[in-house]
């Protein structure tokens, strides 16, 4: 009797980094050293590409309690695309603390402004003009829920799971998908959830998105300088979580070309006012304001000035058209979405829908705050900084 032959099973070798086959099971055996009381503490900050983090860590003899108890730091500017190599020392001054998921407790996370050597903020540092700006409005008490689309890649840059040398299955049942061939990477973002809530991050959600290897988390309610706090720090317990695994978390607002969605930052706000029974016409005069002044916030929407955005705000995929302004409840190929239980019962909050997935959240929601409350119009902002 004649037999086929056997043909041996198609393997894939996926892309990820050679740390990732380290041994972790060594590494386990130094993390559960003692450390008779002294504490771990990782200083973070954005550095000069404005999108990129980096961080650094130093012994401290006790556990700090809060954030004025960790001393300021520097760096080293020159190697972060932050200063001249003549000139370079940088000023890393501690804004916001986190439990460390990473060393565990009493160990610590601290999220740092950047300053210049005569004190003034770096040029990628936004905090420092958003807190002015929310300190202005905090009267308004305005919220934010951030949802952070990000890709995974392998190492080659490749998405994460996809066929080498060509390309899933069309957009359909990957959304909020269940199965090994519609999500690839569930223990990444599942890791990263847990490791957020240990932190202490305002995480609240997350989800498989249209397009194979992307999902979402979203961070949120915060209010005022509190959104950008937690979502700089969420970015960066993943791309320390992705890390680990050995793959790349990308932000790129399209990384694959074609009849793929690209990735968003949608920020949810609201006011006080907009909160309470009739707060619909609040939010229907914002979004009126917004209207007036699409073309400033299409610029600070993304880090090169709407360019980024320009690849992914194109009237499909779920996305409005960059040049026009448009509105709508429940409609996600606009510029501001009000929801459809917003719409019903008269108050709450609204969507807007352009920033791109890697935009800095503290531009994001300072431009909000200046055209919404501060009633600013037009491309130039004012500086309250005499105020």
């Amino acid at each position: 009797m004649w037999h086929s032959p056997v043909r041996p099973r198609r393997t894939v070798a996926m892309s990820v980094s050679h740390s990732s086959r380290l041994n972790k099971l060594v590494r386990e055996q130094y993390m559960r050293l003692p450390q008779d009381g002294r504490v771990q503490v990782t200083y973070v900050w954005i550095d000069g590409s404005g999108e990129g983090v980096r961080c650094k860590s130093r012994t401290l003899d006790q556990e700090p309690k809060s954030i004025e108890d960790v001393p300021e730091w520097n760096f080293d500017g020159s190697s972060t695309a932050q200063a001249e190599g003549s000139n370079s020392d940088m000023f890393l001054v501690p804004v916001c603390m986190f439990r460390d998921p990473f060393c565990l407790d009493p160990n610590k996370l601290v999220l740092c402004e950047v300053l210049k050597y005569n004190r003034k903020p770096a040029e990628t540092n936004l905090r420092h003009t958003c807190k002015k700006v929310m300190d202005l409005v905090r009267d308004s008490h305005p919220w934010f829920g951030m949802e952070q689309e990000y890709t995974l890649l392998g190492i080659n840059g490749h998405p994460y799971g996809w066929p080498d040398n060509g390309f899933p299955g069309p957009q359909g049942p990957y959304y909020c998908g269940v199965g090994a061939d519609k999500v690839y990477g569930r223990d990444i973002v599942e890791s990263h959830y847990k490791a957020c809530l240990y932190a202490g991050v305002k995480i609240c959600g997350t989800n498989a998105e249209v397009m194979p290897s992307q999902w979402e988390f979203q961070v949120g309610p915060c209010e005022g300088i509190e959104m950008g706090d937690h979502l700089w720090m969420a970015r960066f317990i993943l791309h320390r979580v992705c890390e680990d695994f050995g793959v790349v978390a990308t932000l790129d607002p399209k990384p694959m070309t074609g009849n793929w969605n690209g990735a968003g930052c949608h920020t949810n706000y609201s006011t006080e006012e907009m909160r309470r029974e009739g707060g619909l016409k609040h939010i229907e005069a914002a979004i009126e304001k917004l209207s007036k002044r699409h073309h400033y916030h299409i610029c600070v929407y993304d880090p090169r000035g709407g360019r980024d955005n320009s690849r992914r705000l194109t009237g499909h995929h779920e996305t409005s058209n960059i040049f026009e302004f448009s509105a709508g409840v429940a409609n996600r190929g606009a510029s501001i979405r009000i929801p459809r239980q917003v719409g019903q019962d008269g108050y709450g909050y609204f969507e807007d829908r352009r920033p791109a997935a890697n935009c800095d959240p503290y531009a994001v929601t300072e431009a909000i705050m200046r055209t919404t409350v501060l009633n600013e119009t037009g491309v130039e902002t004012k500086d309250y900084a005499d105020h």
